[in-house]
């Protein structure tokens, strides 16, 4: 099953709505809170800066954005109308911050428009991510950041022993939601064949045991990943539900995922 994201104008306005949904808790949950500030004050953005969020989704870190930094302008850019209408609802009380429909590989944007631009868990869902790396160059001013947040899915699991069922819903989900589960492990060559400086790489380790919302957000899409593809009936996908929430309340929950952030300039 290939990754929704990779073609989301395809996707029908429920699971858009699902989605947004997942986002909104993984954005609220303190350890992303944490990692989303770290790597975006390592921008270290001058005030009246204008800033781009490319694959902005319904608007969860533009919104953040806007109210992180002392950027004049944060813009939005989605291929999604319903995630760009979406994130106009959410944002209403936000004047510094815009929305637009836009491919992040073809940038409705003229050459040298901003002082930054960030992907955030967005690159991973881009078929030909090299182009939406060569736009990013293009938009920018000299001197201009870069930022990319993503996900290295590869090493997202919930097993706590061999064979844990769990797992089959790890991996499920990111076969099924993620179109290069590592993509972060080449980023900095990625960067640099477009004529990005890398100025750091860093890793962020995103743990869960206590009330894992987000966590559980994973485990549901990805059993029912496995019941779309026909691997499981829908009473197993139910059992693995309930099985990830029987170790949460008794304390036996695990869940990780590795996120890599790089901050690149363009010369």
């Amino acid at each position: 099953m290939p990754d929704v994201y990779a073609d989301i104008t395809k996707v029908e306005p429920q699971m858009l709505d699902a989605i947004a949904d997942a986002l909104e808790v993984r954005s609220a949950d303190p350890q992303q809170v944490e990692m989303r500030n770290k790597y975006l004050a390592w921008l270290d953005l001058p005030a009246g800066a204008k800033v781009l969020e490319a694959g902005c989704g319904a608007g969860h870190v533009a919104r953040h954005l806007a109210s992180f930094t002392k950027s004049s302008t944060v813009v939005g850019l989605d291929p999604s109308p319903h995630f760009i209408e979406k994130a106009k609802e959410l944002s209403k009380d936000f004047v510094s911050l815009e929305f637009q429909v836009g491919d992040a590989r073809s940038m409705p944007f003229e050459e040298t428009s901003f002082d930054a631009v960030i992907f955030h868990t967005c690159l991973c869902h881009v078929p030909e991510a090299e182009r939406a790396v060569a736009e990013a160059f293009r938009v920018l001013k000299p001197g201009g950041k870069l930022a990319v947040f993503d996900g290295d899915y590869a090493t997202t699991t919930f097993s706590t022993g061999p064979d844990d069922p769990l797992q089959q819903c790890a991996d499920a989900m990111m076969g099924s939601f993620v179109h290069d589960m590592w993509l972060t492990r080449r980023l900095p060559a990625l960067l640099r064949q477009h004529g990005f400086r890398v100025e750091r790489m860093d890793s962020h380790g995103y743990v869960q045991n206590d009330e894992p919302a987000y966590s559980f957000t994973i485990i549901d899409r990805g059993a029912d990943a496995l019941v779309a593809n026909g691997q499981i009936e829908a009473q197993a996908a139910a059992t693995l539900k309930s099985e990830a929430r029987s170790r949460a309340d008794a304390g036996e929950f695990y869940g990780f995922i590795n996120f890599i952030s790089v901050i690149a300039t363009r010369p």
